[in-house]
């Protein structure tokens, strides 16, 4: 899977905002998350409309409410986490921020 690594840091695409989530309404296209030219898109401020074209073409069978308002998150290489989604709004949860419970 291609990824944008700047010094050390990985960028994510997530869709923070309410409606539908960029990667959490496609997981079964996991590259969307990470994708280098979209990337580069929404560094560039490129429009949602823009985006998808690009998207459709890429994955035509995906879901591409969360393009409106997709933004970077910039994570240290080898950090694991996960996107979490509710109402369509995306957050990035980190593994080592977890406090587990134990039964």
């Amino acid at each position: 899977m291609n990824k944008t690594i700047v010094d050390g840091r990985v960028a994510v695409l997530i869709s923070p905002g309410f409606g539908a989530g960029w990667s959490t309404w496609n997981y079964e296209y996991p590259d969307m998350l990470f994708d280098p030219w979209i990337v580069d898109m929404v560094l560039a401020e490129a429009t949602p409309e823009d985006i998808v074209a690009y998207a459709t073409v890429k994955w035509p069978d995906a879901f591409f409410g969360g393009a409106d308002g997709l933004c970077v998150e910039w994570i240290p290489e080898g950090t694991q986490f996960l996107v979490v989604e509710y109402d369509g709004s995306e957050t990035i949860n980190f593994r080592d921020e977890q406090q587990w419970i134990t039964a």
